[in-house]
């Protein structure tokens, strides 16, 4: 690399921190800010910027600041907490690695994320979209625009019954469709007319249990394997299940297809409900799409549905297909007007269905979020063979089994990097005893990113991977 120099104030004050050398950028920024330190150019306790900042002020990357700053700390130059930023440390010396000090879990704000849930947002289909809701606005009758039908438009109704007949074998008709504006939507429906308590997978989402526990309903964790949730583990107690059947959220694992139709014999003998997030149920790369466990038994099973990972979370469009008899609680339950989901963002959906074009970005998001779990497979493979990614191929996601006890440390690992992923521990229930069902893991993912910025966000997870 060609000698350089360059120079920023340090918190303002009239020190310098001057950067003149050759070679690795990086090595040249520790070895000033090492400098600095040794002379008491900086005292111990001094705050430093942030790696955002500094990195702007000095032209460098971003991560070429935040991996110094996390080997400084490493080393014992400086010191990090939650909350209070990077420090000189008060004893600036290296340190052996069994007295390194903690870091945060997460940064406060990541060079790259590569948090599950979330597609790429520049990746929504805005032209299509525009399109669609021109046509439909064109079209739309004049009730469009009165109060709402808390049931939803029926031009929506009518092109999901179709839609997810044909492509998941759900079996209902437009009047068993109730619109909300998300799964979550859904299961506070769902919670305040069917009450508790209901069973969970053992790993699953926590905002969902909490939401259900805020509307009064506990949940009890169900174990989860190879083969999906161990539906043996209901009982009659139980008034409803909550199961991830397509790509169990988020191990990865379908739901066997002894256990689908056990779940479905549990809900008819016993009264009780199965709740189907069809979460990735669309997104399934090795075959096609096994079909929803809704069609086994339409009288027992609500299917809750929506577009914030095939399109975008910011749509606010759902919908749950329901049991005959749960139709008219759930449109009571929501009010006399629709008032979570825009009346135009319904038509337009209905029409971006029916052109074809809603099919149509499916299969272009599908090609790449193979793509990207592909990428992902063989980068493990390449930088850190000693690790694997579990689970089908499928869904927005994918779980890195890590050696047990590692977790913890390569998440924080991994925040050093400038890297925001989360440990499967936070996905399992806390109700879970059963030590089978504990593992260490991390919850890559790989949607989100841009596809510019997704070979830096592998490079940086390869670099907090415990070695081989």
């Amino acid at each position: 690399m060609d000698s350089w120099v360059n120079s920023a104030e340090v918190l303002g004050s009239d020190l310098p921190l001057e950067l003149a050398g050759t070679g690795n950028r990086r090595a040249v920024l520790m070895g000033a800010l090492r400098e600095a330190v040794r002379s008491g150019r900086l005292a111990p306790g001094t705050r430093l910027p942030p790696y955002r900042s500094l990195a702007a002020d000095l032209g460098l990357a971003r991560n070429t600041v935040a991996d110094a700053y996390a080997e400084l700390v490493a080393e014992g130059w400086l010191a990090a907490r939650q909350g209070s930023g990077t420090r000189v440390a008060e004893r600036a010396a290296p340190v052996t690695p069994a007295h390194r000090p903690r870091t945060p879990e997460r940064p406060s704000c990541p060079v790259h994320d590569l948090v599950q849930g979330q597609p790429d947002p520049s990746a929504f289909p805005r032209t299509a979209w525009l399109a669609s809701a021109r046509r439909a606005l064109a079209a739309a009758p004049n009730d469009a625009f009165g109060p709402g039908d808390p049931h939803g438009r029926p031009e929506l109704r009518r092109a999901l019954a179709g839609y997810l007949a044909r492509v998941r074998g759900v079996r209902a008709s437009p009047e068993r469709i109730v619109l909300c504006s998300g799964a979550a939507h859904g299961l506070r429906l769902l919670a305040e007319v069917v009450g508790g308590p209901w069973a969970a997978e053992a790993y699953g989402l926590p905002f969902h249990r909490g939401l259900l526990a805020s509307h009064g309903v506990g949940t009890r964790p169900v174990g989860v394997d190879g083969d999906g949730a161990r539906v043996g583990e209901l009982t009659r107690r139980d008034r409803a299940v909550l199961l991830t059947p397509a790509h169990q959220f988020p191990t990865g694992g379908p739901l066997h297809p002894a256990r689908r139709a056990a779940a479905a014999d549990w809900a008819r003998s016993t009264g009780g409900l199965v709740v189907e997030d069809d979460y990735d149920g669309e997104f399934r790369y090795d075959r096609q799409p096994v079909g929803a466990v809704q069609g086994l038994d339409p009288e027992h099973v609500v299917l809750l549905g929506s577009v914030s990972k095939s399109l975008s979370p910011a749509l606010r469009l759902g919908w749950m297909v329901l049991p005959e008899r749960l139709v008219a609680p759930v449109v009571a339950a929501k009010g006399e007007r629709e008032q979570f989901s825009s009346a135009t963002d319904q038509l337009t959906l209905a029409d971006f269905v029916d052109s074809g074009a809603y099919d149509r970005h499916v299969r272009r998001m599908r090609q790449r979020h193979r793509r990207r779990r592909d990428q992902l497979v063989a980068a493990l493979e390449r930088r850190a063979p000693h690790v694997r990614v579990t689970g089908i191929a499928a869904g927005l996601h994918a779980v890195v089994e890590l050696p047990p006890g590692t977790e913890r440390s390569v998440v924080r690992a991994a925040a050093w990097q400038g890297l925001a992923v989360e440990g499967l521990a936070g996905y399992r229930h806390p109700g879970a005893e059963r030590a089978a069902d504990e593992r260490d893991g991390l919850v890559v993912g790989y949607a989100t990113p841009a596809e510019h910025a997704y070979p830096e966000a592998l490079e940086a997870l390869c670099r907090a991977l415990p070695p081989g």
